[in-house]
This record gives structure tokens, C-alpha cells and sequence, in this order.
């Protein structure tokens, strides 16, 4: 049975020729996993930024699903850490294969966090943080070795760039306090721990997918689930209020240091402003609402 890649993924070619040769060989590369691995198709393929998941079944009939990624360094341990996790709060991996970039999970759930309130989403976030958090092996990068390359982003930045600078100089300031504090590294972190990236599961209520992991510090995961479901932060009417309450409701339920995780939200969303600046090139081109709400967030999580 060929494998039909979803045609709203093709988009992806246009992000340059290792993209566009990558989607040129997908089918051709599922098609082979799926025969190795005796897996049976069980449905349309569904899609994220950067890999096409395939519904199967296994030989023996368990449902499950086919994931395979563009090759790029935020998913090489993506498979460490989901075999480190063995299903503890995570999704359930149960084969790989990092040269192609391939993993066969347990099927959950399409329902993620967005169907449930934003603050109690958090809270079920928060509560994550403790299962996930293990001690990180020498295998996976740092976020001291990441940060150090952001910090001479944030210094390169122009004076005439589109940003408050005083809050390009307090990130450049908490970074490099982080980077040099030996907590910066040895948890291992998913990073990109946010509403859509946790699934309604048959084991347990809910599961986290989709690790870009870190050896780190655990205080570093909040920021992602206050700029996320943003309109609901809007529509409240008042945005620092529903983002404290959100950022409350995850570091109590992690059980997270609350001036160390609130640093991090700054540098983090000032890295959000860093790299949208560096993508645009221009002015001109800027997503202006997007470096708005990071610079929102900045000033409601400390004044």
C-alpha cells in the first residue's frame, strides 16, 4: 500500500533542498519501515512541523504509531529520552531507529491539553515535571553549552532592533548567571513541554510526547505554556493576572523554585524575540504580534 504524504506537509520543500530531497524520499522510507517492522497501515498519516506520524498495527495487532522525522539535531536523542521515560508520564516507545530517524510508539489519544482549561492544563504540566525529570547521561547536549550561543546572539543584537533593551541586557545578565551554575545541566528536560504535546492516553489520562531533550534545568520548561493558547490570554482582560496564574499553577504543581523559574521565562522569551529577529532579516518582515506577546510575557512575569 503506498504511502500518500498529506499534501499540506509538502509545504516543507520550500524550506530548502535537504528538506525538499528528505520529502522526496519519505514515502519510499516509510514504505520500508512499515515492511521491516511488519506493520500494517490502520489510517491517514497525520502531520506535525517536522515529521509525518502513520497510524499501524503491529504483527501481533496492537495499535500504534509510525513517526518519522526530518534529520535534525533536536530529535537525534529524541529516542533516549523516551526509552529513559519507559512510559513513566510519556508516551510508550517500542522500537527505533535513530539513523533514519524513526520511531514505532503506542497510539494515544488525538485530545491533547487544549480541551481542558488553560490553568488546569498547567497544573497537569506541573505535575509531569516530577516523572520526567531524571537525571540526564552524557549523551544529551546542555542547555549551558546551548545557552552559551544565545548569549552571543542577545549580544550581537543591534541597539536599533525592535526590543526594549533593557530586556535584552537582563537576559544576557540571567544567562550568563545560568550558565555558569553547575544546577544549569543534569536533568533531563523535554523543552517544548506545552498543551499540544500531551495526549489522552489509555494507560493514564495523559501523556507527554515529543521531547527536544536537554540535559538541564527543570525551572527552564515553563515558559512554553504561557505563550501558548494565547487568545485565552487576551480575551481575559487581564494578561498579567492569567499569566501569573498560569505560571503559579505549573512551578506548584512541579514543585519548581519560583524566582529561578521566572528568570527563565525571561531569557526564553527574549530568546523567542532573538530568533525572530535573526529568521526576518528585516523589519519589514517581522511578526510583530508574535515579538509582542514575548515581550508582554517578559514584563507581566516580573512587574
Amino acid at each position: 500500500m503506498p504511502i500518500e504524504i498529506p499534501a499540506d506537509f509538502l509545504v516543507v520543500a520550500s524550506r530548502g533542498p535537504d528538506w525538499a530531497a528528505w520529502l522526496d524520499e519519505l514515502p519510499r522510507l516509510t514504505r520500508e519501515l512499515l515492511d521491516e517492522w511488519e506493520l500494517r497501515v490502520d489510517g491517514g498519516p497525520a502531520y506535525g512541523n517536522c515529521a509525518v506520524v502513520v497510524p499501524v498495527l503491529t504483527s501481533d495487532g496492537a495499535r500504534a504509531v509510525l513517526k518519522v522525522q526530518f534529520p535534525h539535531w533536536e530529535a537525534e536523542t529524541e529516542h533516549l529520552a523516551l526509552r529513559i521515560w519507559d512510559g513513566n508520564g510519556a508516551v510508550r516507545m517500542l522500537r527505533a531507529d535513530p539513523r533514519r530517524f524513526a520511531i514505532l510508539m503506542e497510539r494515544l489519544e488525538s485530545r491533547d491539553l487544549t480541551t481542558i482549561g488553560d490553568v488546569d492544563a498547567c497544573e497537569v504540566v506541573g505535575a509531569a515535571y516530577s516523572r520526567l525529570h531524571v537525571p540526564a547521561g552524557p549523551q544529551f547536549r546542555t542547555l549551558s553549552g546551548e545557552l552559551k550561543r544565545w548569549i552571543q546572539g542577545f549580544r550581537e543584537l543591534p541597539s536599533s532592533a525592535p526590543v526594549p533593551h533593557r530586556y535584552v541586557e537582563q537576559a544576557i545578565s540571567l544567562g550568563e548567571d545560568f550558565a555558569s551554575d553547575p544546577s544549569c545541566d543534569g536533568v533531563l528536560i523535554h523543552t517544548d513541554l506545552h498543551y499540544f504535546n500531551v495526549l489522552a492516553g489509555e494507560r493514564e489520562p495523559w501523556l507527554v510526547i515529543d521531547p527536544k531533550p536537554l540535559s538541564g534545568d527543570p525551572c527552564y520548561e515553563v515558559a512554553p505554556l504561557l505563550w501558548n493558547r494565547w487568545d485565552e490570554v487576551v480575551a481575559s482582560g487581564d494578561l498579567r493576572f492569567r499569566v501569573r496564574q498560569r505560571f503559579y499553577a505549573a512551578i506548584d504543581a512541579g514543585g519548581l523554585d519560583e524566582d529561578r523559574a521566572r528568570d527563565w521565562v525571561i531569557v526564553r522569551q527574549l530568546l523567542n524575540v532573538l530568533w525572530t529577529l535573526q529568521e526576518a532579516g528585516t523589519d519589514e518582515s517581522l511578526p510583530q504580534d508574535w515579538v509582542t506577546r514575548n515581550i508582554a510575557i517578559a514584563k507581566a512575569i516580573q512587574d
